[in-house]
């Protein structure tokens, strides 16, 4: 093993703990949540910002060393990659997202450019029971999943129908608004690719407690059964006591983060008392409307999002789709005022449609 010394640690590896200096390996193990020390082979004008384990935001530049987990991302609005089959040291892979996910990248985005080549130094090891050498993950440091949640406080679900539509705006918003009726709010993240901006917006606004999916050893929910993890992520909020507890729900309820999954489970239904919305367009907020009734048998409690911008959307939704259309910039204690009356709704007196087989399967 050789020991080097990084410029960056970033937040995607942050359940590690590392030390800017660590010790490497050339055994690199290809797999999700393993960190590696990478190079920077690049600099690019944009897209370029690193988010590190403090929370800090710094420009990449062309060999900075970095470290970061391995994941991969699946982004409508971003770059694609995947952890390739097997990963030696000088391979070059690319930065994935701002989160440092660290991946082979199968698709660009016209907006951003290519992404960011690194190439691979080596596996980043620490000490582990006994003062043996293994190999840093986030695994050995997550959350535990839960398989049945028995009780909880309520919960309110942020989704959207895609990919920046103002699901963590919103979010921030009503954990602000909440802790000003005087509630106890916790908050959380419960898909996506690995970055910790959101939650610490959410703990800003003044959640009592935060967490993201990435404590359960999930670098990107894509592909994967996120209803044990989110129920972990769940019970580990409710040991703070919460009054209420507000769930993003990453990307959007169509696509491969999961959202879909978490939406359908009856046990998380059981304890939500709201779900917000966030759309840009009218054809998404009436695709939501119409999966929620025959899909997830909930009724939307507010529509949010840049589709209530202005009077054409709000009157729309309100007048054609009878669903409270508000906008968490403009109309945030409206919103606010919406949702602490869903979660003081009974649960028995919350609509639930019927099956009606259209989109039931």
């Amino acid at each position: 093993m050789t020991t080097l010394t990084a410029d960056r640690i970033a937040s995607s590896a942050g359940l590690c703990g590392l030390s800017h200096t660590v010790a490497l390996s050339d055994y690199v193990i290809a797999s999700e949540g393993y960190v590696v020390a990478v190079k920077a082979l690049d600099q690019k004008e944009g897209y370029n910002q690193l988010e590190t384990s403090d929370g800090t935001f710094h420009t990449i530049h062309k060999g900075d060393i970095l470290l970061g987990a391995l994941g991969e991302r699946q982004a409508l609005k971003g770059y694609s990659g995947r952890v390739p089959r097997q990963i030696a040291v000088g391979d070059v892979l690319n930065v994935l997202n701002m989160g440092g996910i660290v991946g082979k990248g199968t698709s660009d985005h016209p907006d951003l450019g290519p992404a960011l080549r690194v190439e691979v130094l080596g596996a980043v090891m620490v000490e582990g029971a006994g003062g043996a050498w293994q190999h840093a993950r986030l695994q050995d440091h997550a959350l535990d999943p839960v398989y049945e949640l028995t009780s909880s406080a309520p919960l309110i679900m942020v989704s959207g129908t895609s990919m920046n539509t103002g699901k963590t705006y919103a979010c921030a918003q009503l954990v602000h608004g909440l802790t000003a009726k005087g509630l106890r709010v916790a908050a959380a993240k419960l898909t996506g690719a690995s970055l910790m901006r959101d939650v610490r917006a959410m703990r800003e606004s003044g959640a009592v407690a935060v967490a993201t999916f990435t404590e359960t050893g999930v670098v990107s929910s894509t592909d994967k059964a996120m209803e044990p993890l989110a129920k972990g992520i769940v019970a580990h909020l409710n040991r703070s006591r919460p009054d209420v507890i507000v769930l993003e729900l990453g990307d959007g309820f169509i696509g491969y983060y999961g959202v879909d999954g978490l939406l359908m489970d009856k046990e998380l239904q059981r304890f939500t008392r709201a779900h917000v919305v966030a759309a840009t367009d009218l054809a998404g907020a009436w695709a939501a409307d119409r999966m929620f009734r025959e899909r997830y048998r909930r009724e939307i409690t507010a529509i949010t999002g840049p589709v209530t911008d202005n009077l054409v959307g709000k009157q729309y939704l309100q007048n054609a789709l009878g669903i409270a259309a508000h906008n968490a910039r403009s109309d945030m204690d409206a919103l606010t005022n919406c949702v602490h009356t869903a979660i003081q709704t009974p649960m028995h007196a919350i609509n639930v449609f019927p099956l009606s087989g259209a989109m039931g399967a």
